[in-house]
């Protein structure tokens, strides 16, 4: 079966092609999709295919196991998988949260050495990253100090244009104006995060699953892991929470998205009851913390 493309018609994806594909795309990134993801698939790899100039679904499966280049191809197999839909100030209660509660609480604990990390894990294009960033300015808790908020992404595009800290139209849909005229001066090519909080940031591609290279991203106080897990099956985010958990600091926080748990998924937090959200917190230890780069 084909169907028409700008080149012309091409091949359709069959559903055992789509089975190899979607079992691919999991061993490596974790990520799982059901059976109402073949069009996605056939859609969205389809227009790889026409970029590799290759006949059938059959050839690519191939290329991705076995060419020169396949890993270079998986990472753009799942970029075009992938969403990335995000925005500043996303779920406003849990970020009142983290500066009313959770930020007042590291500053006491940390007031000798003065530093802090947080880590925003499948960062997008980056506007989380310069959230937290700009509610840790606002705080006026941490003036002086050794700070850096670390965000990650699987694509390695989102991870440059996140670098870049340039926006537009709907990131900015729920920013308050007072906001936006503080940390963003508007060009001809969009707002730019002003320089003195893109300072503060910190961009880098990984994938979740590689627990090894997770390890350049240091030890932090908070990870933001929200709307990530649910693209993931059971065993991966066991696998991607067990690499948060050794990422954190005794005493430190993971906040999930709304609608996430760690239900079935690790036994090794504390839940944490805040005013107006519930948190993880990695138990603490007694006596100073090993603060690891």
């Amino acid at each position: 079966m084909k169907s028409d493309g700008p080149l012309g018609p091409r091949p359709r994806i069959r559903p055992d092609e789509f089975r190899l594909l979607r079992d691919l795309i999991n061993d490596f990134a974790g990520l799982y999709f059901d059976d109402s993801s073949a069009y996605a698939f056939d859609r969205r790899l389809g227009e790889r295919l026409a970029s590799l100039k290759l006949d059938g679904f059959d050839e690519y499966y191939k290329y991705l196991r076995f060419h020169s280049r396949s890993w270079a191809e998986i990472e753009s197999a799942v970029e075009a998988l992938t969403v990335k839909e995000t925005y500043f100030f996303r779920q406003e209660y849990q970020l009142r949260a983290f500066r009313d509660e959770l930020l007042p609480k590291l500053a006491a604990e940390h007031a000798v050495d003065r530093r802090l990390r947080v880590w925003s894990a499948g960062c997008a294009t980056g506007e989380e990253v310069y959230t937290i960033a700009m509610l840790i300015d606002e705080s006026e808790l941490f003036e002086g100090w050794d700070v850096r908020v670390i965000g990650s992404d699987i694509s390695k595009k989102s991870a440059a244009s996140a670098r870049r800290g340039v926006y537009s139209g709907a990131s900015f849909r729920t920013t308050p104006p007072h906001t936006r005229a503080k940390y963003f001066e508007d060009r001809e090519d969009g707002s730019h995060v002003v320089d003195r909080i893109k300072r503060l940031c910190h961009f880098g591609q990984l994938n979740l699953l590689d627990a090894s290279k997770a390890t350049m991203v240091g030890k932090v106080d908070v990870v933001f892991c929200r709307n990530v897990l649910i693209y993931f099956d059971a065993r991966s985010r066991r696998r991607v929470i067990d690499t948060m958990y050794e990422r954190l600091l005794p005493g430190g926080y993971l906040l999930l998205g709304h609608s996430e748990s760690l239900l079935n998924v690790s036994t090794a937090f504390e839940l944490v009851h805040l005013e107006e959200d519930l948190v993880y917190r990695k138990p603490p230890t007694r006596g100073p913390s090993p603060r690891g780069s």
